[in-house]
């Protein structure tokens, strides 16, 4: 009886350690698999910025055509054209999670808005944006770029 016992004994000892095992085997999978979908999240992550940091420099041409004085010389079917086209790249960034920012008006934020210029002599609210030299582009996560404004000073003339 006596070796029977101590049989069984071994018997439940490696049976636990082979439950052990496997359990730990399928805690090493799904932790593998969550480590491999983090690392695609964030590769495809990288891609679409990439992506972006690509495009910007179209749409910053678009931009600084359209605020050229010539601009109203264009005729009105290619000045149409070309903005058709500017705003079907930034409704692509959209759709992939991009938005463009910046507004006049609005008040300066370190983290959106890199001042280039503050001028004084412009009409506003101190501490407000009275130009957009370059829109910003962010995620939800984080700026790609910040806007590059004219900041109405807080001096007065």
């Amino acid at each position: 009886m006596k070796k029977l016992k101590a049989e069984l004994a071994k018997i439940k000892k490696e049976r636990q350690e082979y439950l052990d095992g496997w359990q730990r085997c399928k805690a090493d999978s799904i932790n593998a698999r969550k480590d491999n979908e983090a690392r695609a999240a964030r590769s495809a992550e990288l891609l679409r910025e990439s992506l972006v940091h690509d495009i910007i420099p179209a749409l910053d041409s678009f931009d600084m055509a359209a605020g050229n004085e010539a601009w109203a010389e264009v005729s009105d079917g290619w000045r149409s054209g070309m903005e058709y086209v500017r705003n079907q790249l930034i409704d692509a960034l959209k759709r992939h999670g991009i938005e463009r920012f910046g507004k006049v008006g609005e008040a300066f934020e370190p983290a959106l808005h890199e001042v280039v210029e503050e001028r004084d002599d412009i009409a506003g609210e101190p501490g407000t944006v009275v130009r957009i030299l370059r829109y910003g582009y962010r995620t939800n996560e984080r700026v790609l770029r910040p806007a590059q404004i004219v900041l109405k000073s807080s001096r007065d003339n």
